[in-house]
């Protein structure tokens, strides 16, 4: 069936027209309808991923961007290597001249606790969830200082934490921990950076039902989730870019250092 098609705002309130935009993690789920918004709304946007698979089906998110009539390149990356990491962000100046949003979506899980949890499968959880954010903020920002501002800013940072980086995540140690160190990057970024103008902030989902399989279909996993949601359903990957593209955008000039909860009430509870 195919896929339908993101809705083109009108050219009065589109906020992002021009800006070059990075999203990692893009091919499926949160990433791949955080990058058809942004393009929705203007930008060029490099579609940065491990592959072009879209694990909830479909075609591959820049072919899909560009088949929409926006603009959109794929640029494989994996997070967990500096040097790739470098090159996405060098390509996409090389490519549009500048880097005007980078979007840290980027992550893998490997649910375990304590007691069970491998010390190197510990070293992946935290090396592309937590390093990864690291290495593709640096690399970015290494640009960011030295551009012109635009809207106030020399560009914008939005980094995907959890509302499991507040609170537990049973039996999930490494995520939850990488996710609780995201929203701690994020606010000493936004402060050590506020001087040359560059903001950051970050987005912290509760239960988004992307599309993907195993533990988070799983029936105890489910029922928590829908049991813990004050509002009468859970999430959905365009929840999430919707607030990614606010703090993307100049509309979120004055904040920075921020973390935006997009879960449905589950913290508020």
């Amino acid at each position: 069936m195919p896929e339908p098609t993101a809705a083109l705002p009108e050219p009065s309130a589109r906020r992002l027209v021009g800006k070059v935009c990075i999203v990692t993690g893009a091919a499926s789920g949160i990433g791949r309808a955080t990058a058809r918004l942004l393009a929705a709304h203007g930008a060029h946007v490099v579609v940065a991923d491990v592959t072009t698979e879209v694990v909830e089906g479909g075609r591959p998110t820049a072919e899909l961007i560009a088949a929409e009539g926006r603009s959109a390149i794929f640029q494989r990356t994996d997070v967990s290597d500096t040097a790739q990491v470098e090159a996405l962000m060098d390509q996409a100046v090389t490519r549009f001249g500048r880097i005007d949003v980078l979007v840290n979506n980027a992550c893998v899980r490997h649910a375990r606790p304590l007691l069970e949890m491998e010390e190197a499968d510990w070293q992946r959880v935290l090396d592309v969830n937590l390093t990864g954010v690291f290495r593709c903020c640096r690399a970015a920002v290494r640009h960011m200082v030295r551009q012109a501002p635009v809207d106030e800013a020399r560009g914008r940072i939005v980094n995907l934490s959890s509302q499991h980086g507040m609170i537990a995540a049973p039996e999930d140690l490494a995520y939850g921990t990488s996710k609780a160190a995201i929203a701690y990057l994020t606010r000493q970024i936004a402060v050590d950076y506020a001087p040359q103008q560059i903001v950051c902030n970050a987005v912290a989902p509760g239960k988004i039902q992307t599309g993907a399989g195993g533990r988070a279909l799983d029936p105890a996993v489910m029922e928590r989730a829908v049991r813990r949601t004050p509002w009468p359903r859970l999430g959905r990957p365009q929840d999430v870019a919707n607030a990614i593209l606010f703090l993307a955008s100049s509309e979120a000039s004055f904040v920075t250092g921020a973390q935006l909860m997009v879960d449905g009430g589950w913290t508020a509870a």
